[in-house]
C-alpha cells in the first residue's frame, strides 16, 4: 500500500512528465489525475487545437495504459463502440468481438456529433464498467476512464448531451488558449520533433488501482461532510436553477476531494479541496432557469455565489485523530 507521501511524489513526477508535452495545462493535468484516481470520467469542452487529444494520449503513455480513440460522427453505431457478436464459421459458434471501449483510456472525440442512441451506448460502460451483449456481461479493463471532447462553438449537426449522461462525467474541464510566452515555448518545443514520443511509463495499471484504493481511505471529517451536504442542498433551493446537484454529484465531489487531498500530500480533506473542485465537478450538473440564462448568467457564476453564501467550516485541522 502506498503512503500519502508516495502518492504525492509519484503524482508530481507524472505531472512533470506531461508538462514536457503540454504547456500551461498543469491544472487540467492535476484534475485528470484526480478523476482517474476517483474512478471517474472527464468531459473536455474547448475549441479545436488546444491540445485535448494530446493531453489524453500523454496521460495514457505516462501511466502505461492502453489508449483508444473514437471519432464520433452521426453515422457511428452503438456496436462500433461496444463491439458485436459474429458467427465464426471455423468453430460454428457465435463470438463476441470487443469494440474500442475495451481499453483503459477511451478518447471519445467530439461526442456531441453522434446521435443520442450512440451516446447512450457509453452509459452502461461509464457507470457499470461493463458491456452487455446478447445477455452476456463483459467486464471492462481496470482502470477504465472515458475522456470525451466536444466543441462548444460549432453547434450545427450536433446532439447536446442529455442531463443523465452529463451527470455521469465526474468533471467538465476547459484547457483554454496559452498565453504569449507559453505559445512561444510551444513553437520551440515542437519545432523538430513531437516530445510525446519521448514520454516513458512512470506507473502501471496495477499501481493506479492501488493508488485509487489508498485515496478512498483519506479522511472526510463530519464538518466536511456537513459542508458538502449544505452546498448540494443550496443548489437545490437556488431559485435561479431548475436542476440542482444530484446525490451522485455530492458523492463525486467527496471522492474527488479525497483524491486531491492525497495528491497534495494529506490524508484528510480540507474545505479548500471542496472549493477548488466545486466548479469542475458540479457546474455541468446544474441547469439554469430560462429567464436567468437569457440574462447571460452561467452556472459557474451561480455556483461561485453559493460558495460565498454557504458557511465554511472554521476548524484549522482535519486529521484522523481529531475526527476520532
Amino acid at each position: 500500500m502506498f503512503t500519502i507521501q508516495e502518492i504525492q511524489h509519484r503524482a508530481a513526477a507524472v505531472r512533470a512528465a506531461i508538462a514536457t508535452v503540454m504547456i500551461g495545462a498543469e491544472t487540467a493535468t492535476e484534475l485528470l489525475l484526480v478523476a482517474l484516481l476517483s474512478e471517474g470520467h472527464v468531459l473536455l469542452e474547448d475549441v479545436p487545437g488546444t491540445g485535448k487529444t494530446t493531453l489524453a494520449r500523454a496521460l495514457a503513455r505516462v501511466l502505461d495504459l492502453d489508449f483508444k480513440r473514437i471519432q464520433f460522427t452521426p453515422d457511428v453505431l452503438p456496436s462500433d463502440i461496444t463491439g458485436t457478436t459474429v458467427f465464426n464459421q471455423a468453430s460454428s459458434q457465435f463470438e463476441f468481438r470487443p469494440g474500442p471501449v475495451f481499453t483503459n483510456v477511451l478518447l471519445a472525440d467530439e461526442i456531441n456529433r453522434a446521435g443520442p442512441r450512440t451516446q447512450s451506448a457509453l452509459l452502461e460502460a461509464m457507470q457499470e464498467r461493463q458491456v452487455s451483449a446478447d445477455g452476456v456481461r463483459h467486464p471492462l479493463p481496470a482502470p477504465f476512464m472515458v475522456i470525451a471532447t466536444q466543441n462548444p462553438i460549432e453547434l450545427e449537426g450536433t446532439f447536446p448531451l442529455p442531463e443523465a449522461q452529463l451527470d455521469r462525467f465526474l468533471m467538465q474541464l476547459r484547457l483554454g488558449y496559452p498565453d504569449a510566452t507559453q505559445e512561444r515555448d510551444l513553437l520551440r518545443r515542437f519545432r523538430q520533433h513531437d516530445p510525446l514520443s519521448d514520454l516513458r511509463p512512470l506507473l502501471t495499471a496495477s499501481d493506479l488501482i492501488t493508488l485509487a484504493t489508498r485515496c478512498r481511505t483519506v479522511t472526510v471529517s463530519p464538518p466536511i461532510e456537513d459542508y458538502l451536504v449544505r452546498l448540494a442542498q443550496a443548489t437545490r433551493y437556488e431559485t435561479s436553477l431548475t436542476l440542482g446537484v444530484s446525490p451522485r454529484g455530492t458523492l463525486a465531489l467527496a471522492r474527488a476531494a479525497q483524491s486531491l487531498a492525497a495528491l497534495r500530500g494529506r490524508d484528510y480533506v480540507l474545505p479548500d479541496d471542496v472549493q477548488v473542485l466545486a466548479e469542475p465537478v458540479l457546474a455541468h450538473r446544474l441547469i439554469l432557469n430560462p429567464g436567468v440564462r437569457l440574462r447571460g448568467r452561467t452556472t459557474t457564476e451561480v455556483l461561485h455565489s453559493l460558495l460565498h453564501e454557504v458557511p465554511v467550516p472554521v476548524e484549522e485541522r482535519w486529521s484522523q485523530t481529531e475526527v476520532a
